[in-house]
């Protein structure tokens, strides 16, 4: 019997295998102990991962008919089945080495999941995504377009990404109203950032949640006492890259790293 997509929990199940073929190949998890893959649903990426990486894939999905139907369809999984929501887990407690992340995302909740990937950048080392075709365009974007926000900026200082396809809405049951597409992050080699870490995301969110101001303008409630440069005081936020906002964040934060 065939799990009944939840509309509250925002399931929409891949069922192209093609794209599917695509979708797992694009992982390489060379230098990762373990891989999760987020909310397999019915299991069109959790077979083709078991055969993969056999013992080392973990799955992780909190509707409990899917974990009842991949318990019945891949018991080999079940030892490293969880049923659990992905943004509550604790990475460490499956390992303390790397990690490779692999998903079609809840479209709902995947910004969530990004910033928790952010938080382990020190453990999770790549990650092969599915999402809305809009949020994946925001996290690859570069600076200067009109997607490049909050997300860009983060995931970019610690992540080599690529846009690799798009995906149509026949690919799902029920098909989603809006297309789809397959992203990759690979961790690059910042250990971190050349400034105070916790000012750099103080000012990117300051800056983007007020991004039709210049940059004297929109932080100044974050950074009452700060004395934007003048080589960027009327730049608008899109227009800073990675770089700069480190710069920037050097001279608002404190000194230590």
């Amino acid at each position: 019997m065939d799990v009944r997509p939840k509309k509250h929990l925002g399931q929409h199940f891949l069922h192209d295998a093609q794209v599917a073929s695509r979708i797992v190949q694009s992982l390489a998890a060379a230098d990762a102990e373990c891989v999760m893959e987020i909310g397999p649903g019915m299991g069109v990426l959790t077979a083709r991962l078991y055969e993969r990486f056999g013992p080392r894939l973990w799955a992780t999905e909190v509707d409990a008919e899917s974990v009842g139907y991949l318990r019945a369809h891949l018991p080999a999984l079940t030892p490293q089945l969880l049923n659990a929501d992905f943004l509550k887990i604790n990475l460490k407690s499956i390992t303390n080495g790397h990690l490779a992340i692999i998903g079609n995302l809840p479209y709902n909740i995947s910004s969530q999941i990004f910033f928790k990937i952010l938080d382990s950048r020190q453990q999770v080392t790549e990650v092969v995504a599915m999402v809305q075709r809009e949020v994946a365009l925001r996290i690859a974007e570069p600076p200067g377009s009109r997607a490049y926000g909050i997300l860009s900026v983060l995931l970019q200082a610690y992540y080599t990404i690529d846009y690799l396809f798009t995906v149509g809405e026949g690919a799902f049951i029920p098909p989603p109203r809006v297309k789809s597409a397959v992203i990759r992050l690979v961790r690059n080699g910042e250990e971190r950032l050349d400034c105070h870490e916790p000012t750099v995301v103080r000012l990117v969110k300051a800056a983007f949640n007020q991004r039709r101001k210049t940059l004297r303008n929109s932080l100044r409630s974050a950074f009452p006492d700060a004395s934007v440069p003048d080589w960027l005081a009327q730049l608008r936020p899109e227009q800073l890259s990675v770089d700069d906002f480190v710069r920037l964040a050097r001279q608002l934060g404190p000194s230590e790293r």
